[in-house]
């Protein structure tokens, strides 16, 4: 299979299209909320609907805020990059690991934000110090610094470090945020986002820290994920209407 190189007709009401529409929300979003992203660099990826070996990217030359559904890019995560498809190879390679290794993941999140980058350097890790950290309990792995990843070698390495969980720090480096959809995805990196600059802000103020016992956070995590798979999903299409008022171009 071929990675799709020509620009995307999609009938609008297919599975594809929606995916797409929510894939380039997210990426609008991001750019809103995380504009520490660095530049054209970062990528969120969705597996395509149907499909076993393809997901969706973004063009690498394109800002977040120019990502719309018709100009992700569509490629096949077993063969090799065709690069006439303007992908960022150590995109593909990071991306296609992961998908790869984890049926149960759909979308993918890579981001290079200042608490992020100072998070996955922290020798500690993540502690369980609020409510956002909770959601990583006993949920997040630790990768080390191997250079820029255009390496396909490493691949099954990033897999081994995420394992079965939600999130990844890549040391040195940045993260990585999986989810069972691109509503998910979004709202675990916003909450690790929050999790790592409140960790980063008390820190810096004390030594002086509470941590939430393990026990309190294992039935934290659990009322999470429960709220997850019910009321939670409201917010996504509270997303999407924001999005069509300050960002409609991304549904085009």
């Amino acid at each position: 299979m071929q990675n799709d190189l020509a620009p995307k007709r999609v009938d609008r009401e297919s599975t594809e299209w929606a995916a797409r529409q929510d894939l380039a929300a997210a990426y609008r979003m991001i750019d809103r909320f995380f504009p520490t992203t660095d530049g054209i660099y970062n990528h969120l990826s969705l597996r395509l609907p149907g499909s076993s070996r393809q997901f969706l990217i973004k063009r690498h030359a394109l800002l977040y805020r120019e990502v719309s559904a018709s100009n992700l890019v569509a490629v096949d995560m077993d063969a090799d990059l065709d690069e006439r498809a303007g992908v960022n190879r150590p995109g593909f390679v990071l991306h296609s690991g992961v998908l790869r290794a984890r049926p149960d993941v759909q979308c993918v999140i890579h981001m290079h934000t200042v608490p992020g980058i100072a998070m996955s350097a922290h020798g500690a890790g993540l502690r369980m110090i609020s409510q956002a950290a909770i959601r990583f309990y006993k949920r997040i792995g630790y990768h080390p610094f191997e250079g820029v990843t255009d390496n396909p070698d490493e691949r099954e390495r990033l897999a081994a470090a995420l394992g079965t969980n939600h999130a990844l720090f890549l040391r040195n480096h940045g993260i990585v945020v999986t989810g069972s959809s691109v509503r998910e995805a979004f709202e675990r990196t916003r909450d690790l986002m929050t999790a790592c600059e409140i960790q980063l802000a008390l820190e810096a103020a004390t030594d002086n820290i509470v941590e939430v016992p393990d026990a309190v956070c294992e039935s934290t995590v659990r009322q999470l994920e429960l709220h997850d798979s019910g009321r939670g999903k409201a917010d996504w299409p509270a997303w999407r209407r924001l999005m069509d008022e300050v960002a409609p171009g991304y549904a085009d």
